[in-house]
């Protein structure tokens, strides 16, 4: 069965343990892109205006989402990333369900690893961990590689590879709203020092200039930087049950 709605899922702003995504992508426009076609590209030539950087490639958004018996299941569609700039902004977000993926740096004493967002982005100054939406390098044969898309958000923003760490076995998801973030803590033989430094001699030959620095995160005080609250279940998780 799938849904459009996650009214009977796990509560709102909470995490819960996930077994796997099943995430397919089908042939086709997304509804809401086919429905507001015209208020999308009117919101676009707004915002790409007063952001030039802004790029409208191809992405992926989710039509439908479900949970059952540990695994969310998912069926999206390939859309201009214009198509997320207008739907976020709407009072009323049915119809769509944006979700993706957190991989959590953590470095070897005890610190989370996150960025903060340059003023090239749609979210300039919010502090979250490195990550991007789903996109066309995810899908294989027909279904989206959450994974795979993590540990290239990682490399990309920060230079940082998931390949040197630990990877926790289990995998967690929270929502708020019609946004859905999956996650997994990834363990370094770094310190907080050591993973910062790597990120800012990233930051001198990256191109892209998506972040405008990183942070080492020690505590669950939501008041420490200009978070994302999507990040606010996942610091409540580490820094109330982890001693590591």
């Amino acid at each position: 069965m799938t849904i459009q709605t996650i009214s009977d899922w796990p509560p709102e702003n909470t995490v819960f343990e996930v077994e796997a995504f099943d995430l397919s992508v089908l042939p086709g426009a997304h509804p809401i892109y086919v429905a507001h076609r015209n208020d999308i590209e009117e919101n676009w030539a707004r915002e790409s205006a007063a952001n030039p950087h802004l790029f409208n490639g191809q992405m992926v958004l989710q039509n439908r989402l479900s949970f059952r018996d540990g695994v969310i299941i998912g069926e999206a569609h390939v859309i201009p990333y214009s198509t997320l700039l207008w739907w976020r902004k709407q009072p009323d977000p049915a119809g769509a369900f944006h979700l993706f993926g957190f991989a959590v740096p953590v470095s070897s004493d005890g610190a989370i690893i996150a960025v903060r967002m340059s003023e090239r982005t749609a979210n300039p100054g919010q502090v979250y961990c490195a990550a991007g939406s789903l996109d066309l390098l995810d899908i294989v044969e027909g279904k989206l590689d959450l994974e795979a898309n993590m540990r290239r958000e990682v490399r990309e923003e920060t230079g940082l590879d998931l390949v040197e760490a630990r990877a926790d076995r289990q995998l967690f998801a929270s929502y708020s709203g019609h946004r859905v973030v999956g996650f997994r803590f990834y363990r370094f033989d770094l310190t907080a020092q050591e993973m910062l430094a790597r990120i800012a001699e990233h930051m001198v030959h990256d191109e892209e200039k998506e972040i405008a620095g990183a942070v080492a995160i020690r505590s669950a005080d939501r008041g420490a930087h200009p978070y994302s609250p999507l990040m606010f279940p996942i610091l409540d998780l580490f820094f109330g049950h982890s001693k590591d």
